[in-house]
């Protein structure tokens, strides 16, 4: 079924299609950007829990050396 338009009405028609076209690219876009982010997101945050919990050893190791030592000196 092929539709006969004006020139003005065909002109719009390319010029929506370009417009709707373009938004959909930016759409792709900005989700392309959320998903990256969250990724970030998601890794800071893996690498700062497993920070925290290497400075809890750490520190769980150097305050059971100090008191190895302190007992060794009694």
């Amino acid at each position: 079924m092929t539709q006969i338009f004006s020139k003005s009405r065909q002109q719009a028609e390319i010029a929506f299609d370009k417009a709707r076209s373009h938004s959909l690219g930016k759409t792709r876009v900005v989700e392309e950007l959320d998903t990256v982010a969250e990724a970030r997101e998601q890794k800071t945050a893996r690498l700062k829990k497993a920070r925290l919990e290497k400075e809890m050893q750490d520190l769980a190791a150097e305050t059971s050396d100090t008191s190895k030592k302190s007992g060794e000196k009694a």
